[in-house]
């Protein structure tokens, strides 16, 4: 029995340390563990693709090294859908860089880095766009990040950033609930409506406006070869973006 008492307090703290070793994880994906992180608190989801041309090559960058130095992100979704989680969500991965969105001006402190396996040319896989939608729901369930605060790599930092590219369905992902887009019902913005500052009001980073232009456009009209301007569709697109900001609880 003396033995069976001592060993039940180092059982016990045995388990203590594999949780905190581990941290806070997703029952959807396969933990892979990057030691690139350290602690932070998200309260948005940025989305990537990877650029590369396989979930394995796309792995060990995220483990180790790209040419800027160590990098991580907290999930990789695969082309085949399968999910892979290299950071804890609790934990502080190394996948925004410098950028803004909004008042937000440490987006590694304050987000989760999703990396979607895509070379940026050619359209997502169904089946990655369909797991990426669990992965979100599983996310804003458990982690309360709110469901409309997903955004792309390229949305906080326009003038370096292009993922995800224009391929990526940002229209699937809202009618499934995630992120925003623009309502037909809202109609044209008013007279005297300024796009520019919506734009900014949205979140964009007006450091360089032409890149905040490129990275809208990629986003909401699905286009990268538009004039780096704000046309009559983009304030339409802006006035509802807004209307629906302001209706947030």
């Amino acid at each position: 029995m003396r033995q069976i008492r001592f060993l039940l307090p180092l059982l016990a703290c045995l388990l203590f340390a594999a949780c905190a070793s581990t941290g806070v994880r997703s029952p959807l994906a396969t933990w892979v563990p990057s030691p690139n992180h350290n602690a932070r608190a998200p309260v948005v989801i940025v989305l990537h693709h990877t650029d590369q041309h396989s979930v394995q090559e796309s792995l060990d960058t995220l483990r180790s090294a790209n040419s800027g130095g160590k990098v991580s992100s907290h999930y990789l979704v695969g082309a085949d859908g399968h999910l892979y989680q290299l950071v804890s969500d609790d934990r502080r991965a190394w996948h925004a860089g410098p950028g803004r969105w909004g008042t937000i001006t440490d987006l590694n402190s304050a987000s989760i880095g999703i990396e979607i396996d895509n070379d940026g040319d050619t359209p997502f896989a169904p089946a990655q766009i369909a797991a990426l939608i669990r992965l979100l729901e599983d996310l804003c369930t458990r982690l309360r990040i709110p469901p409309s605060q997903i955004i792309a790599h390229a949305d906080l930092a326009p003038s370096r950033k292009q993922d995800p590219s224009r391929f990526f369905p940002w229209q699937t992902l809202a009618e499934a609930g995630f992120g925003v887009w623009p309502r037909a019902a809202d109609g044209p913005a008013p007279p005297g409506f300024d796009a520019w500052l919506a734009l900014q009001a949205f979140g964009y980073p007006m450091d360089d406006r032409a890149a905040a232009v490129g990275a809208f456009h990629r986003r909401f009209r699905g286009r990268d070869d538009l004039p780096a301007e704000l046309d009559a569709e983009d304030t339409r697109i802006l006035h509802s973006l807004l209307l629906q900001q302001e209706r947030r609880p």
